[in-house]
């Protein structure tokens, strides 16, 4: 490792006020999981908290490591950060069953006042039932995600994330946000019920790699950079500008492309082992 990248991973360039939240979320996570130990131990099994952990680590990764340092000098860097905030952390954490556990964790009479009188409130309910629809609607989830991978790809607005911390932070929010409800109908956390057939979902996530290989191809085939601010930035790596965006580009279109393909073939297998009346069957719930 050269010089100048060394100075790069500096333990100063981590966020602090990053990391503390994700490790006060993590513990609160823990110690939800540990109370449900006591009266339903094999409601959140060990691989569901390392899966929510890890999904922790990835969205430490985007948001708070060093690799933050180099989102202005390599788009390659920048795009790591994309898919862990969009095909990583999202779906590592909903497996994680974290409303579960993460109730568990908050004052159980602090849970049973907001649950009695809050949540009962005619308007509450109606609010979450719509909620819930839309959380379960595929087609809702898919358009989000979409929009918000294609829009804040397009040079104009990647420009204006990338000079503004305001809305390079509303950026990331979006990606991570939209990233959960791309991947909701694909998990179907609890509180969530299933609204379409299952073998739908791998039609959902075939369709969904359509938008990515675009942009991916658009990125790694383009003779041209595409976003100027890495034109004009200090490069302390050994490669062109055009390089490092064709290597953005190659990188989502192989990791988006192998993350999707994972849950669809587990799908298809849960689908397939079950006796051809049940196919059609929307309450045939993943195990994964």
């Amino acid at each position: 490792m050269t010089p100048p990248i060394q100075s790069e991973f500096t333990p100063w360039s981590i966020s602090y006020p990053v990391t503390f939240v994700l490790f006060l979320v993590s513990c609160g996570y823990f110690r939800g999981w540990l109370r449900l130990q006591n009266t339903s131990p094999n409601l959140i099994l060990p691989w569901q908290v390392a899966a929510f952990m890890s999904g922790m680590f990835a969205l430490w990764l985007a948001l708070g490591s060093p690799l933050r340092s180099l989102h202005h000098e390599l788009l390659s860097i920048h795009m790591v950060d994309h898919i862990l905030l969009m095909a990583v952390a999202p779906p590592l954490i909903l497996l994680g069953a974290p409303f579960r556990s993460l109730m568990q964790a908050l004052p159980q009479r602090f849970v049973r006042k907001v649950s009695t009188g809050f949540l009962s409130w005619l308007t509450m309910r109606r609010l979450g039932q719509r909620l819930s629809r839309a959380l379960g609607n595929p087609i809702f989830c898919w358009i989000a995600a979409v929009v918000a991978l294609i829009g804040w790809h397009i040079p104009a607005a990647f420009a204006l994330a990338m000079h503004s911390s305001r809305w390079h932070a509303f950026e990331y929010a979006c990606f991570f946000a939209t990233g959960l409800l791309f991947w909701w109908p694909v998990i179907q956390p609890w509180p969530g019920l299933a609204h379409s057939p299952r073998w739908s979902i791998v039609l959902y996530l075939f369709f969904a790699t359509f938008p990515c290989d675009m942009l991916s191809a658009f990125l790694t085939f383009c003779d041209r950079v595409v976003y100027p601010c890495y034109l004009s930035g200090n490069r302390q790596f050994s490669i062109s500008p055009l390089q490092d965006q064709e290597y953005a580009g190659a990188l989502m279109w192989v990791c988006v492309t192998f993350i999707y393909l994972l849950p669809a073939v587990v799908i298809t297998t849960q689908l397939l082992s079950h006796s051809p009346d049940r196919l059609s069957s929307s309450q045939v719930r993943p195990t994964f």
